[in-house]
């Protein structure tokens, strides 16, 4: 089997680590390149790190060749209060790596989102996460996966009182979350980094959005 080569957007964030660690071990992979300005700290003979602003920077974009693109960037407004260069993070990057795939034919692109995320939406963050869904999925890059997950649940180097507290109490009311509603329940990154990383082998899914109660499906084949 052709072995594949991985390209990681946001390898140091809580998604993306896990993500990272799962295509070192996956035996399918054997090259995973990452960008961003803060290095990993990880070792591996397939990992190679390129250090850069992605957000700033463009000529990056035209030398991306890879079987998969992932992108698993995002910010808050807490660490990102411009609202120009929340934008640029949390749309623009996205958009221009999709526009990438499809400028130099990556068939694979997987980018996380949010549940809720429209672009007719009077809440900021669900209308820029809208507004990507729409501008990648125009790109019509030929497997393009968006995850939508609810809250994420998992350890973050950032303080953030109120997830932290929702993290706690929202697996309480799971086993009232049923039917329609488990998409809201929330979910573990370590499942959305799965999900991904078995999307990216799969070549028989349409491209779409994937709703958390889904991710959680996916990451449990």
């Amino acid at each position: 089997m052709q072995k594949k080569k991985a390209i990681l957007i946001g390898a140091t964030g809580l998604t993306g680590g896990f993500l990272l660690d799962a295509l070192l071990m996956h035996p399918d992979f054997d090259e995973v390149v990452t960008y961003g300005r803060s290095t990993t700290g990880k070792k591996s003979s397939k990992l190679k790190e390129v250090s850069l602003d992605i957000v700033t920077e463009t000529s990056w974009l035209t030398e991306l060749k890879a079987d998969v693109v992932f992108c698993c960037i995002g910010t808050t407004k807490a660490k990102t209060p411009d609202q120009a260069k929340y934008k640029a993070i949390d749309y623009g990057v996205p958009v221009k790596l999709a526009e990438a795939c499809k400028r130099n034919g990556i068939g694979h692109f997987i980018v996380i989102s949010a549940l809720g995320a429209n672009p007719k939406s009077s809440i900021a963050y669900n209308q820029i996460k809208g507004e990507m869904e729409r501008d990648v999925l125009a790109q019509s890059v030929e497997h393009t996966y968006i995850m939508q997950p609810s809250l994420i649940l998992g350890g973050r180097d950032e303080k953030r009182a109120g997830e932290k507290i929702a993290q706690i109490v929202m697996p309480i009311f799971h086993c009232l979350m049923v039917g329609g509603l488990k998409k809201y329940r929330a979910i573990k990154s370590t499942d959305i980094a799965l999900a991904m990383l078995k999307l990216s082998l799969q070549t028989d899914h349409t491209s779409g959005r994937i709703p958390s109660d889904e991710i959680k499906r996916i990451a449990a084949w």
